[in-house]
């Protein structure tokens, strides 16, 4: 088994993330919530302008890429906390980032605004992808 069903997205850190070295920029673990919560509300508005504005034939590209970041953000929570692995969570959330951006420049395609919406997602994933590296790195 890779990974408990009470690790990752479906608990708290816990004490192993509580151990590890961060540094003195670590956000606290309250606002994790409040943002995650703030950019899929965002991402969701986005991919339904895309969905409104050309549908699943002419969007499919671009939806697709969506499914595959959302998937890869999905993916991090169990490699990073369930299992426990530094590394292979700043794998994932690397590949999060370039999906990210090519996601932001298709949806750019068919409509600006919900590009502009997955921005600050980009944002907070860079932020997160340096802590990562960062925890990686120390411990």
């Amino acid at each position: 088994m890779l990974w408990r069903s009470g690790d990752g997205a479906f608990s708290p850190p816990g004490s192993w993330y509580a151990n590890l070295q961060k540094p003195s920029w670590n956000p606290p673990n309250w606002i994790f919530g409040p943002v995650w919560t703030t950019l899929y509300a965002m991402m969701a508005v986005a991919a339904w302008r895309i969905w409104r504005a050309a549908g699943f034939s002419r969007g499919r590209a671009a939806l697709t890429l969506f499914l595959v970041q959302l998937f890869l953000n999905a993916l991090w929570s169990p490699l990073f906390f369930g299992m426990k692995r530094t590394d292979l969570g700043l794998l994932d959330i690397v590949l999060l980032l370039i999906a990210i951006v090519w996601t932001i420049l298709l949806f750019r395609k068919i409509d600006r605004v919900a590009a502009w919406l997955l921005a600050p997602y980009l944002a907070w994933v860079s932020f997160a992808t340096f802590l990562n590296f960062t925890l990686w790195r120390l411990n």
